[in-house]
């Protein structure tokens, strides 16, 4: 009774590991969350990045349904996979050439589950470093900042970083009429 299931995957996409996928991957998980893109893609390829790329767009607010979304949400989902595959991209095998990111989007059980997965590092995994003031790495700072929860997983050599949001509850169905 009462027992946590995992999420379902509502979207998956292997980036190549080139700063232009961190547009391609907000743009993938936004849609997601608003639900323009249900389904799973295995793979981008260099084009359709460089594409997406050029075709950005704005989210329009009339899109977001406020009675069933909470856009702090979203833009917490949107910036925590901003940084993870600028992370990944920046600081493991991933940012290599032919290196990979993949970007996962669950949801189910009242909450949303991003991960990014990485080719890999030598020097550890990814960790919320100790503030010093310095111009660059607060990205895991962040995550542990607007995520419920989050952690790393290994995979044989790739790191799952994942953060988990709360979910806004399903919009019942309209009510059906009543007969006279």
């Amino acid at each position: 009774m009462g027992e946590s299931r995992d999420p379902t995957v509502i979207g998956e996409v292997t980036l190549p590991g080139t700063r232009r996928a961190v547009g391609h991957a907000r743009n993938f998980v936004r849609d997601l969350v608003l639900g323009k893109n249900v389904g799973s893609q295995d793979s981008v390829d260099q084009a359709d990045v460089a594409q997406d790329a050029a075709d950005q767009r704005e989210v329009d607010p009339g899109d977001v349904d406020e009675t069933v979304l909470d856009e702090t949400v979203l833009d917490d989902i949107v910036m925590v996979v901003s940084e993870t595959v600028a992370n990944a991209i920046t600081h493991t095998a991933s940012g290599l050439d032919g290196g990979r990111v993949t970007v996962v989007l669950a949801a189910g059980d009242g909450r949303y589950r991003l991960e990014v997965g990485d080719d890999g590092a030598a020097d550890g995994k990814p960790h919320v470093k100790e503030e010093i003031g310095a111009e660059t790495g607060r990205g895991m700072r962040i995550v542990d900042a607007l995520a419920s929860r989050w952690g790393v997983r290994t995979e044989g050599p790739r790191n799952v970083v994942w953060a988990e949001f709360p979910a806004p509850p399903t919009k019942p169905p309209p009510a059906l009429p009543t007969p006279d």
